[in-house]
C-alpha cells in the first residue's frame, strides 16, 4: 500500500531533519571529513548486520552496478556529508536545512535533463516560485548580498549538498530497477565510506578518536543508525516504490522538522524573510510535483 510508504518517507524526514541538530553539534568539535567518516563507518555497519538479517548474504553486484554504485557513493555520501559538516560550521542547523528544501526541485530539473521526464509550462511555473523562495534562504532574507559578493562558504556548501543528493536519487533509481534498496544503500555507504577514510585520516582522525566527548559518539550513532542505515533503507525504497521525484517531495518536510528540533535542542531563531523563502520553496516544488502528476 502506498500510504505505508508515504509514513516511511515522512518518518525518514523527521530522521533527516534531526541529523541537522547532530551534525551542527559535530561541526564545533570534529572536522568535515572525520565526522563523515565515523558516521558512515557506524551506518554501514548496520546496514551490513540489517541485510545479513534480512537476506542472509550481501547481493553480488552485476558489473553494469560497478560504476552507478560508484557514483551513488561519491555523490550522496562523499560529496553530501563533506558538503554538509563544512556548510553546518558557518551557518544555523534551521537556515542550513532550508537550502535543503531546493533538493526535490533540484531532482526534477535533473531528471527532466537526463531521464525521460518531461517538463510542463505549469512545472516552470512552479519552479520560477521555488526560484524567488532560494534567493531569499541563500541571502538569509537579504537578496542584495547576492549582488554585493556576500555569499559565504556554509551556502556554497550547502548548495553543494543539494547537487549532490539530487544526483543520488537520479542514479538510485536507476540502479534500484535491478538490486534491491537495502542492497544499494549498503553497497553505496561502504563506497563513500572507503572514499572519505583518506580525507578524514588527513585530518589526524587516529588521534581525534581519543578525545571525543560521549555527546560526541551519541550524536555520531544517531547520524549512523537513524540518518544513514534506516533512513537511507526508507528512503531508497520509497524511490523504487513511488519514483525519484515523488519520493524526493518528502525532503520539503525535512527543513520542517529540522526548524522545530532546532529551536527546541539548540534555541536557535531564523529571520522572517528566510521563512517566507522556505515557505516558496515548498510551494514551487509542490506545485511543480502537482503539475507534473
Amino acid at each position: 500500500m502506498q500510504i505505508i510508504t508515504y509514513l516511511t518517507l515522512t518518518l525518514t524526514s523527521f530522521f533527516w531533519g534531526g541529523t541537522f541538530i547532530s551534525g551542527r553539534i559535530l561541526a564545533d568539535s570534529l572536522p568535515p571529513a572525520s565526522s563523515s567518516f565515523l558516521r558512515f563507518a557506524i551506518g554501514s555497519t548496520c546496514l551490513l548486520c540489517m541485510i545479513l538479517f534480512t537476506e542472509h548474504k550481501l547481493p553480488k553486484p552485476r558489473i553494469s552496478h560497478y560504476f552507478p554504485l560508484f557514483l551513488l557513493g561519491l555523490t550522496g555520501i562523499f560529496g553530501y556529508n563533506i558538503f554538509f559538516f563544512t556548510g553546518l560550521k558557518y551557518i544555523t542547523a534551521g537556515r542550513a536545512s532550508l537550502f535543503i528544501a531546493f533538493t526535490p526541485l533540484t531532482i526534477t530539473l535533473l531528471a527532466a535533463l537526463f531521464t525521460s521526464e518531461r517538463l510542463n509550462i505549469k512545472q516552470f511555473g512552479g519552479i520560477l516560485i521555488s526560484l524567488v523562495g532560494a534567493l531569499l534562504v541563500v541571502s538569509n532574507g537579504q537578496p542584495q548580498m547576492l549582488l554585493d559578493g556576500a555569499f559565504g562558504p556554509g551556502e556554497k556548501a550547502l548548495l553543494g549538498c543539494v547537487v549532490c543528493w539530487a544526483l543520488y536519487s537520479i542514479v538510485g533509481r536507476s540502479i534500484m530497477k535491478t538490486l534491491s534498496p537495502l542492497a544499494t544503500a549498503c553497497y553505496s555507504s561502504f563506497i563513500g565510506t572507503l572514499l572519505l577514510a583518506v580525507p578524514a585520516f588527513k585530518e589526524n582522525l587516529s588521534y581525534s578518536l581519543f578525545t571525543i566527548s560521549p555527546t560526541d559518539w551519541l550524536n555520531l550513532c544517531y547520524l549512523g543508525v537513524f540518518g544513514t542505515a534506516i533512513g537511507f533503507l526508507l528512503y531508497n525504497n520509497g524511490i523504487k516504490k513511488i519514483g525519484a521525484a515523488r519520493a524526493g517531495v518528502f525532503v520539503n518536510l525535512v527543513p520542517v522538522f529540522a526548524l522545530l528540533l532546532s529551536s527546541l535542542l539548540l534555541h536557535e531563531t531564523i529571520q522572517p524573510m528566510v521563512l517566507v523563502g522556505g515557505f516558496f520553496i515548498l510551494s514551487g516544488v509542490t506545485a511543480t510535483n502537482i503539475a507534473g502528476r
